[in-house]
């Protein structure tokens, strides 16, 4: 198994394997919504990749796993005190690969280069599957006094 960040031609195959992702996490997509993720995912990898996302892949001849850190710069504050924080997610291994500790080695991958960028802090949302992998890697529940909320605009 080969661990290492994705470059410029792993585009396609980590347009893939976000709609494999979103797929197994969603469990349905509609058909416009996967034409319009398929249409755009390639363009926002070659805009993004290794500039504010870093992708992290594990190879057995193609890729059968990914993480990815999205790296946001907000004003400084307490609570993220160089304004940079990370967010992880697509935390994915194709089937056949599970529970061989091939996501725990990306997730330190994406926790390494997180502290070389500076980042304040990491955070993710979990699903049930991923829960005991973040726990053990050393992430915690957020607790705040402020309350999620979301505006959809589309």
């Amino acid at each position: 198994m080969i661990y290492r960040k994705a470059v410029p031609e792993d585009i396609k195959d980590l347009a893939e394997m976000r709609m494999a992702y979103l797929l197994e996490d969603q469990g349905y997509i509609n058909e416009s919504d996967r034409t319009i993720m398929k249409k755009t995912l390639p363009g926002y990898f070659t805009r993004h990749l290794n500039h504010d996302l870093f992708a992290y892949v594990a190879v057995d001849k193609t890729i059968v796993a990914t993480v990815l850190l999205v790296v946001e710069e907000r004003p400084a504050s307490p609570h993220f005190i160089t304004g940079k924080i990370g967010i992880l997610m697509n935390v994915y291994t194709i089937y056949e690969y599970r529970r061989q500790g091939i996501a725990r080695q990306l997730v330190s991958m994406a926790i390494e280069d997180g502290k070389l960028l500076n980042l304040a802090k990491i955070e993710l949302m979990a699903t049930n599957d991923g829960y005991e992998l973040y726990k053990k890697a050393g992430f915690k529940i957020k607790e705040s006094e402020y309350i999620p909320m979301v505006y959809t605009l589309k």
